[in-house]
């Protein structure tokens, strides 16, 4: 029983100081065993560097971030300065600036970092859902990847920038974006319109006309998607914020930010749309290949980026759920000794789980690959090599759709565990996760234009990749009878039509199409978690 005191001395402060003590990785074993699994040789090093890193993403980076992402921090555009000169300075909090300096400082996209020390790191850092520097981090690995694909025929100038995006000059490391949304279509790359003009010597071009959904614009380079004048075919081209010795000048190259947009999440991350006057851009990759260039390159890396951003909100999210429920007591007993609770986290804590393992299995198999996926379906080798590369493929698709709907729903779920706390931004960053995760599952493809995009590839491999024989190399840990009841439902959702003609029998595929997409995925990392144990 209790009884009346105005002085109520309740406090949250053990729950309080177990959460802010927790280092991401070294209090984190299972993760470790994930790392330890899937990393193999090089285990022993990785963990050492994970060790070192981990308490700059778990502490410092970690209460930055909830700094930066109160409101009133939020970019600001200022588009003239005092005489009038048109500069459209991005202003950003100095706490996102010091994350900035030092995630970029790690140079994870250089010779020296590991692929797998990459991944890990990357994932530590997505844990403090700062959008405002992991956006930019995922654009400058996908410039790097797609400049560093067509270094040798590079301008010198695009090797000058890629160098400075990979291995940095003197310490200071160059920032990345990519810009290819247009307002007549988001996904829909080939209806760009923005037009790049040949100068006189052939080897620059400038462009004209605007794109509307451009994050990350207050980087130092942009990949950006352009046709060439009296060209209907999409080019990739690299292009400078400033020209040189014009940064401290804030002349900005040939463009005007006209305006910041306001987002259901990542506010922390400047996204704004961006007017293009003579801008100078270098080509990068053959003329009329910027379809191909940028989901060969651009979209793997940032469809990859959003399932690591998913993995680690699940991670935190559950865990900090965990701690809540074994600190918090109602009606006399904590809430972790409820038998909903108990079962209810200890399910979360599984999907989340899955999820690690299968993100770890994956990029296993694109390091396989050399680290990068290329462009179109793989036709010109012998069968074995063109499945993998098919598989890998979808896998990446099919994690991207699947991450993002099963992320919401778990940050929904922990919220819930918090009751009323749950939606107070200020009593954790959850909310903020889960508004994030909203907006990450529009990135790179929502889920209804991946389900098109796979469907559409499963057709076209019918020829040397039945149904059957994909679904067993997908699920092998799979009972034959599941095996054989998935592949005889994708047979008939493969067979059909889903493009036009919205009648019964066409809604009824493409909604069963939706679920079995999602149903096939999620065994696909039930079975990676099963191989870890």
């Amino acid at each position: 029983m209790t009884l009346p005191d105005r002085n109520n001395p309740y406090t949250f402060d053990e729950f309080l100081k177990r959460r802010d003590r927790f280092d991401y990785y070294r209090d984190d074993t299972f993760l470790q065993r994930v790392v330890q699994h899937f990393t193999g040789d090089e285990w022993p090093v990785l963990h050492e560097q994970l060790l070192e890193f981990s308490p700059r993403p778990s502490f410092r980076w970690r209460d930055l971030a909830e700094i930066n992402s109160l409101p009133d921090n939020r970019p600001r555009l200022t588009h003239f300065d005092g005489h009038g000169h048109r500069i459209d300075r991005i202003e950003r909090p100095q706490e996102t600036i010091e994350i900035e300096r030092g995630v970029f400082g790690e140079g994870l996209f250089s010779d020296q970092t590991s692929l797998w020390e990459r991944l890990s790191k990357q994932l530590l850092i997505h844990q403090n859902g700062e959008h405002g520097v992991s956006c930019a981090m995922t654009c400058t690995e996908g410039l790097v990847a797609l400049v560093g694909a067509h270094v040798e025929t590079a301008h010198p100038a695009a090797k000058e920038i890629w160098r400075h995006c990979k291995e940095g000059f003197d310490g200071d490391f160059g920032t990345g974006s990519q810009f290819l949304t247009e307002i007549q279509g988001g996904s829909d790359v080939p209806a760009n319109r923005v037009e790049a003009v040949p100068d006189s010597d052939g080897q620059h071009f400038r462009l004209y006309g605007t794109k509307f959904f451009c994050s990350a614009c207050h980087t130092d380079y942009a990949i950006v998607t352009a046709k060439v004048t009296g060209s209907s075919d999409v080019s990739t081209f690299l292009v400078p914020a400033w020209l040189p010795g014009n940064k401290d000048r804030e002349i900005r190259n040939g463009y005007r930010i006209n305006r910041l947009k306001r987002k259901l999440g990542t506010i922390e991350l400047p996204t704004g749309e961006i007017e293009f006057d003579g801008a100078l851009a270098y080509p990068i990759g053959p003329l009329g290949r910027g379809v191909a260039n940028v989901v060969g390159h651009v979209l793997t890396v940032s469809r990859l980026s959003v399932s690591i951003s998913n993995t680690a909100s699940n991670i935190r999210a559950v865990r900090e759920a965990r701690m809540y429920m074994e600190f918090r007591e109602v009606f006399g007993q904590r809430l972790i000794d409820y038998p909903i609770n108990s079962g209810q986290i200890a399910e979360l804590e599984r999907r989340s789980q899955a999820t690690l393992c299968g993100l770890y299995k994956i990029y296993g198999q694109l390091i396989g690959q050399g680290g990068r996926l290329t462009a179109g379906l793989p036709r010109d080798e012998d069968l074995d090599a063109r499945r993998h590369k098919f598989r890998l493929r979808l896998l990446i698709m099919l994690q991207k759709l699947a991450t993002t709907s099963d992320t919401v729903d778990i940050l929904h779920r922990c919220i819930s565990v918090f009751a009323g706390h749950g939606v107070m931004e200020c009593f954790s960053a959850i909310p903020r996760l889960l508004r994030d995760a909203l907006i990450n599952e529009q990135w790179e493809g929502p889920r209804n234009m991946l389900l098109a995009q796979i469907h559409g590839d499963l057709g076209r491999v019918q020829d040397w990749y039945p149904t059957d024989e994909l679904v067993a190399d997908l699920l092998p840990g799979a009972e034959p009878e599941h095996q054989q009841a998935w592949a005889a439902q994708l047979g008939d959702i493969v067979n059909a039509d889903l493009s036009t003609g919205s009648n019964r029998q066409t809604v009824a595929l493409a909604m069963a199409w939706d679920g079995l997409a999602q149903d096939i995925f999620n065994h696909y990392q039930a079975e990676a978690l099963a191989e870890v144990g």
